[in-house]
């Protein structure tokens, strides 16, 4: 079946300030080099445009009063903390960037694609009563309960790729068996929000059901990939998800200003292939790819694109990394290798694959 994508010109006025690493202009730009390289005319593909998320929405993951205390602070335009600001710009883009998320996940439901795009969101680092992180709602969570109440779905994985701990969906999900969490993210002792340890497995009936893969910096592209077949391709196999939502961008990226894994633009599109592969075995194909983060503006629309084109099952990515690609010291596959025997250790007490 084909693949949606999801976007609003609106998703631009998630934009955090002029001398902020989050700009609203990465949509527009992604979605520019998406028309450039030809996508629009695409057969595999179908653009959908979301309508905005309502309270309700909201109200399926966050406290109201929380939701309350957010627009608020859209009304009288002050900040939440001062790296997450607020505004109703803000506020009516983010509604329409989860109403995306949404829109994403329905689409397959109703059978109109087997797989979808969100060119936005991703906004992990808020929880049920916080926010931060330039996050203010969670709409990883939110997609979650939408399908889970509307199409009953009973078992979701979620791949979270980006480069930070997503502290905010570990917590929503924390003592929840109907959700799989697994994130690979750089080391937590070197990088926001400090959280995400191998030994923060989940609480109660949710204990073993969230996994955290933390990698140390320079990891490298090789061992990258190395540890998310060692660690989800197992944990799908073994959980078989009705779906798989896939969230992160381009921090992962060696060029990028916050992160320091040392991916590559390919490294994505290898990502990508491994979702779109995981899900055809485990789950009838059907994943959910939010996009959303990256902090280097050149190499962002890059990253995203081969995400992209890697969900959509392409043999090669047509496009070169616009720099040069780094050699020492980016692999570090001793280290992670470490990691990983540790981490197994531990998930054998809950998953038969280890």
């Amino acid at each position: 079946m084909k693949c949606a994508i999801v976007y609003h010109e609106k998703f631009c006025q998630y934009d955090l300030g002029a001398n902020h690493p989050f700009r609203g202009s990465r949509f527009s730009d992604s979605r520019r080099f998406l028309r450039d390289k030809g996508l629009d005319e695409s057969p595999d593909l179908v653009f959908l445009v979301p309508e905005m998320a309502t309270w309700k929405d909201l109200a399926k993951v966050h406290e109201t009063g929380y939701i309350d205390y957010i627009f608020h602070l859209a009304e009288i335009r002050k900040p939440y903390d001062p790296d997450t600001p607020v505004s109703a710009s803000i506020l009516e883009a983010l509604m329409y960037i989860i109403g995306g998320a949404i829109k994403a996940g329905t689409s397959i439901y109703d059978g109109k694609v087997g797989k979808a795009v969100n060119l936005g969101g991703g906004f992990h680092h808020a929880g049920r009563t916080y926010g931060g992180g330039f996050c203010i709602f969670n709409d990883v969570a939110i997609l979650t309960e939408h399908l889970r109440q509307e199409y009953r779905l009973r078992r979701i994985l979620i791949l979270d790729f980006d480069a930070h701990s997503g502290n905010g969906t570990s917590d929503i999900f924390y003592s929840d068996p109907g959700v799989l969490y697994v994130s690979l993210h750089q080391d937590p002792r070197t990088i926001f929000p400090g959280t995400g340890f191998i030994e923060e497995v989940g609480s109660g009936e949710g204990e073993g059901y969230n996994v955290n893969v933390p990698l140390p910096p320079t990891t490298g592209e090789a061992t990258y990939l190395f540890a998310l077949r060692e660690i989800f391709v197992p944990l799908a196999g073994e959980f078989e998800p009705d779906l798989i939502i896939a969230n992160g961008g381009s921090d992962a990226h060696f060029a990028d200003s916050l992160g320091r894994l040392g991916l590559t633009v390919n490294g994505f599109f290898e990502i990508s292939r491994i979702v779109r592969e995981v899900s055809e075995r485990a789950c009838g194909g059907r994943a959910v790819l939010l996009l959303g983060s990256g902090y280097n503006p050149t190499v962002l629309p890059y990253c995203w694109y081969a995400l992209v084109m890697g969900i959509l099952g392409k043999e090669n990515l047509d496009v070169q990394d616009p720099y040069s690609v780094p050699r020492d010291p980016w692999e570090n596959r001793g280290k992670v290798q470490d990691v990983l025997k540790e981490l197994k250790r531990i998930l054998g007490r809950y998953w038969k694959c280890f």
